[in-house]
């Protein structure tokens, strides 16, 4: 893998089902901010395009090495193509949707080409209402759009378990969709397809794919993200 690829990981030990944060974990929240902002502006020296990973644990491979993590495979399948592109992780343990928005300016400081949006999640299993977690995935597109317009976004389908309610969780599913079409971006139906359920894929909090789950993940991801690049 080439020397460029430059990652900002986030180390906060927060599970997605978490309900808050704590004193503490607030300022490792705003120090994650700053190496993000680090990350990005690092980028803007290579001159090659930028693919932006802007998610939750999921995306930054909690519990497991960097490079084990899905956007770090991504990255290696560019390599091996000879595809010029660079990926950034910005994803964030125990990120919501309202989060991801206040945290976007740090991590928009230079042009992205790709923008892959994985959020949701962690609203889901908290029972968010689903408007907010719905506006708040809408104004992050319209944020990176503002930004730049000629930004690809893709949206990372999303499901959870029916713990809050058979009509919650199946209200949940088709934001995701209903977003995609709406804003005429590419959707990745369900990013965890083929891995969610799984207890060999899973760590033991059955939340988090293993290095093995995070193959498949990237596979996901790549289905859809080979046709935009």
């Amino acid at each position: 893998m080439r020397n460029l690829l430059k990652f900002s990981y986030f180390l906060i030990l927060l599970l997605g089902i978490s309900c808050g944060d704590t004193k503490t974990e607030k300022q490792e929240h705003k120090t994650n901010h700053q190496e993000t902002t680090t990350s990005v502006e690092a980028e803007t020296e290579t001159g090659t395009k930028t693919i932006l990973f802007f998610g939750n644990s999921l995306t930054a491979g909690y519990g497991l090495d960097a490079e084990e993590s899905f956007p770090s495979l991504i990255q290696d399948k560019l390599d091996s193509l000879g595809l010029d592109y660079e990926v950034i992780n910005a994803g964030l343990s125990g990120e919501t949707t309202s989060g991801g928005k206040n945290r976007l300016d740090w991590v928009l400081n230079q042009k992205v080409d790709v923008f892959v949006l994985e959020l949701g999640a962690n609203d889901g299993l908290r029972g968010v209402p689903l408007s907010e977690t719905k506006t708040n995935l809408q104004e992050i597109i319209d944020m990176v759009r503002q930004k730049n317009k000629d930004t690809k976004i893709i949206i990372a389908g999303m499901m959870i378990p029916p713990n809050m309610g058979q009509d919650y969780s199946t209200e949940f599913r088709t934001i995701f969709p209903d977003l995609a079409n709406k804003n005429e971006i590419k959707l990745i139906p369900f990013l965890l397809d083929g891995v969610a359920g799984n207890p060999d894929l899973n760590l033991e909090d059955g939340i988090h794919p293993t290095a093995e789950g995070q193959k498949i993940v990237a596979n996901n991801v790549w289905t859809i993200l080979k046709d935009v690049l």
